[in-house]
């Protein structure tokens, strides 16, 4: 495994032990990056308000770890299968916005996205020949517009 996975998945145990989480921690490394599964009896805490606190710890992780990274690789947190099951509904929504688009011919673009859940739009439509995605707007503002070439 990646000395920066497991690096990694020291401090975060570390961190959610410090935290008096009841949670565990494992950690895989793939061509995404450094995925950790966290399981335990408060694993419903990850999950509110749509994962929120699973991105709070990527954001931690990349702070602290992200310069050692390879750009095309991220720190993933996951619990119960809930980035799993949200990256299927991505790239089923991409899907969507690309039909939509090809019937109506103009542009469909996403509500609010954080920046990893857009990056599974652009690559799920990369291979897509006759389509662009392009981020649009700033800050909180910034949004997913897919179109025509």
């Amino acid at each position: 495994m990646n000395e920066i996975c497991q690096n990694a998945e020291q401090f975060l145990t570390e961190l959610l032990a410090e935290m008096r989480f009841n949670l565990s921690v494992s950690s895989e490394w793939t061509d995404e990056g450094c995925i950790f599964d966290l399981s335990g009896e408060d694993v419903s805490l990850l999950l509110s308000e749509n994962g929120e606190m699973l991105d709070a710890f990527e954001t931690i992780l990349f702070q602290i770890y992200g310069r050692e990274l390879d750009r095309e690789h991220r720190f993933i947190c996951d619990a119960e299968g809930f980035r799993r099951t949200r990256k299927a509904e991505l790239q089923a929504m991409a899907r969507f916005a690309a039909d939509h688009v090809r019937k109506n011919g103009r542009p469909f673009t996403f509500g609010k996205l954080n920046s990893t859940e857009r990056r599974i739009i652009h690559l799920t439509l990369q291979v897509e020949e006759d389509l662009a995605t392009e981020s649009v707007g700033d800050g909180r503002e910034r949004r997913l517009q897919v179109r025509l070439k």
